[in-house]
């Protein structure tokens, strides 16, 4: 499993822990930790605004790796 996995799952389960297990909070901590790992901004037709930009390629990337926990 690659580092950006493991603190992947890591921010699921600490949030698992501290919520006393309420899987939608859990949910939410590892949306924000993959978001955090893989964000990159993208600069628009105006000046001064940007957007914020998942590639979907990685996050398969990473779905992959998550199953792979499984293992």
């Amino acid at each position: 499993m690659t580092e950006r996995a493991k603190r992947i799952y890591r921010a699921w389960e600490d949030k698992w822990v501290d919520s006393t297990h309420h899987e939608e909070l859990s949910l939410a901590a590892a949306i924000r930790e993959i978001v955090n790992e893989f964000q990159y901004y993208q600069c628009c037709e105006e000046e001064g605004v940007e957007d914020m930009v998942v590639d979907a390629r990685v996050l398969y990337e990473l779905a992959d790796e998550l199953e792979a926990l499984n293992d």
